[in-house]
């Protein structure tokens, strides 16, 4: 089933094509892995499937409709989208700042109801921040800092969730920690794209991969049918031999060069 279809997508810097004539669908309920060689357009999409960058030509579909025709409030309701390096604004507490992702839900004077308020204290007590709700967001530690705008957008209640290079700046103690909550998002019934540069955490946390290479689509597929030796050095212009991850199953590259 497609929860999101992108057709005939085309994206421009000036007069640097980025994504050219790209048709792609997501399926619901997956998390979907965008990967590629750096400057393929990963991050690029993933701004115009959230309405941030405005496609030259083309359509993104939300459900069967365009998304750039569909008012702010009701896309806000369906999509979330987790940024590279989010600004933490200054001097506001955890609470306030999971309390964000209730915007689209509010009515016009933006006060949270009590079942408002239960959801933001449910998302905290989701990523383990409960006990640090009152205290400043910006005195949190980078991985501590990511559980909160997880929990934002667990508080935002959509069914799609985008996430672009959430493991950037992170050790990887918080990067498997990070990867393990997207999981359970997934499991609690959303749909994820997220955008990743470690191919051997893209094979083990992802149902699908869509490989993208100077802004087309190269392949798509779960990482065990699309994953192979020849695809790495197609794309990544790396040799590298493909084995199986002994505790996860899944694909994993070990490279020669």
């Amino acid at each position: 089933m497609s929860y999101l279809s992108i057709e005939g997508l085309r994206l421009s810097y000036g007069k640097q094509i980025v994504i050219d004539n790209l048709d792609l669908e997501i399926r619901a309920g997956k998390i979907t892995a965008l990967i590629g060689p750096n400057g393929c357009g990963k991050s690029t999409l993933l701004k115009t499937i959230a309405r941030v960058l405005t496609p030259e030509r083309g359509t993104v579909r939300l459900r069967g409709e365009d998304i750039h025709l569909q008012n702010s409030r009701t896309v806000s309701q369906h999509l979330a989208l987790l940024p590279q390096s989010p600004i933490t604004p200054e001097g506001i507490s955890i609470r306030d700042l999971v309390s964000y992702g209730r915007a689209p839900w509010c009515g016009r004077w933006g006060r949270l109801s009590g079942e408002d308020e239960q959801i933001v204290s449910d998302a905290l007590e989701h990523v383990g921040l409960t006990e640090l709700a009152d205290q400043p967001a910006s005195a949190l530690s980078g991985g501590q800092r990511q559980r909160a705008w997880i929990a934002m957008i667990l508080a935002q209640q959509t069914e799609l969730v985008l996430l672009d290079e959430p493991t950037t700046w992170l050790d990887i103690c918080h990067q498997i920690e990070l990867l393990q909550m997207m999981r359970q998002l997934n499991q609690a019934g959303k749909t994820i794209v997220v955008v990743l540069h470690d191919l051997n955490q893209a094979c083990r946390y992802c149902d699908e991969l869509v490989v993208l290479k100077h802004g087309q689509l190269q392949r798509q597929g779960s990482p065990a049918d699309i994953f192979t030796s020849e695809l790495v050095s197609s794309v990544f212009d790396v040799t590298a031999e493909i084995h199986r991850d002994p505790i996860a199953g899944s694909p994993t590259l070990v490279a020669l060069n």
